[in-house]
């Protein structure tokens, strides 16, 4: 039990300060200046607090208001101690937020009883506060495991949706990646970039409704092949759309309108400039660079500099100019990003602080050599 005690009486200082540490084991604080106990409250997390009325720079009544301005000390009893017993002079205590009165001039007798009331008052207290505490606690980690699990099964089902048409999962990571990058480039609240890079590796979860024989074609899709491809952004929101959580909500955003167009000549409806979320706007930069720099059944992979090249004459056409903009700003970063292997990143992650370190990398060629 923590007490702070302010009195410039130093007789009453060394008075209460034996009776709470003899009858209660308590620990004491004194102080006979208001306003330098005030700084070490600010500090210090007091369990119960007496203060003298009458004192120099600031009174008991001032005092007890500005304590009760600190957050630790909207429920901490405070006692005044003081000799008067003018109504006027309680009731101003009383509004400031005084918990009960001590009497200087109150025999032993009743002194101990009435620190032993507001000595069970505090403990009460803090036993409540403490138990508070514990509740948030636990609510912040029963979240955060929400949030993390809503995370891995975002990122396995966008797995999932890669190992069709690609040999690891390095696509989805590098897209998240990118996107995360920009946002905070572009100066995108923290949270929400974070967001971006949890919902981007769901971009394409709609080709799960595009055929193997379309999808892994190694020459130039016809016509109506093409019509199929230019589906699965709405398959992709049809899978995500309904959702009460906020980042599926942003995924099946991303999901529908990531193949949209700056200038409007995209699909699948053809929106343009500041029609097109933000959230897509930004993933379709992360998603053509990845993809022109990564070798596909039906191309080669596109050098590093050719790709920058490619994005940069798509600004304004192609992609929003300040996305643009943003990737080419972080290009050292982005850099980073491209020349590692995620699976190679991924070992060196800690569980639990990163969805990726509980995803593996994924291979054909290991699949197919267990069957």
């Amino acid at each position: 039990m923590d007490v702070l005690i302010v009195d410039d009486s130093s007789t009453m200082l060394m008075y209460l300060q034996r009776l709470l540490v003899k009858e209660y084991a308590a620990d004491v604080v004194t102080n006979r200046d208001p306003v330098q106990a005030l700084l070490e409250a600010g500090t210090h997390a007091f369990d119960l607090v007496l203060v003298d009325q009458n004192m120099p720079q600031m009174d008991g009544v001032a005092f007890i208001r500005a304590l009760r301005a600190i957050p630790h000390y909207a429920q901490v009893p405070i006692a005044m101690i003081t000799g008067e017993a003018e109504v006027s002079l309680r009731l101003a205590a009383l509004e400031a937020g005084a918990t009960d009165f001590l009497d200087k001039f109150a025999d032993r007798i009743e002194l101990t009883v009435r620190l032993r009331n507001l000595i069970m008052l505090a403990r009460a207290v803090r036993r409540l506060d403490d138990e508070a505490s514990s509740i948030a606690g636990e609510l912040e980690r029963a979240m955060r495991q929400l949030r993390e699990r809503e995370a891995e099964v975002i990122f396995r089902l966008a797995l999932a949706v890669e190992y069709r048409d690609n040999d690891t999962g390095d696509h989805t990571w590098r897209v998240a990646r990118y996107t995360q990058i920009m946002a905070e480039t572009l100066g995108l609240d923290p949270d929400y970039s974070w967001r971006l890079y949890l919902a981007a590796p769901l971009h394409d979860v709609g080709k799960v409704a595009v055929p193997d024989g379309i999808l892994l074609k190694k020459g130039r899709l016809d016509e109506a092949e093409f019509a199929v491809v230019k589906n699965h952004p709405v398959v992709g929101k049809r899978i995500l759309n309904g959702s009460d959580s906020d980042l599926i909500q942003l995924a099946a955003e991303i999901a529908e309108a990531h193949h949209e167009r700056w200038d409007g000549t995209g699909y699948p409806y053809g929106l343009g400039g500041m029609e097109i979320p933000l959230s897509a706007r930004i993933v379709a930069v992360a998603d053509v660079f990845d993809a022109l720099t990564t070798a596909r059944p039906y191309k080669d992979a596109m050098s590093f500099e050719e790709a920058r090249r490619c994005i940069e004459s798509e600004r304004g056409r192609h992609f929003d100019p300040d996305c643009v903009d943003a990737f080419i700003a972080a290009w050292d970063r982005v850099q980073t990003v491209r020349a590692a292997r995620g699976g190679e990143i991924l070992a060196g992650l800690v569980r639990g602080t990163e969805p990726w370190a509980r995803v593996p990398e994924m291979r054909r060629e290991i699949a197919f050599a267990s069957e």
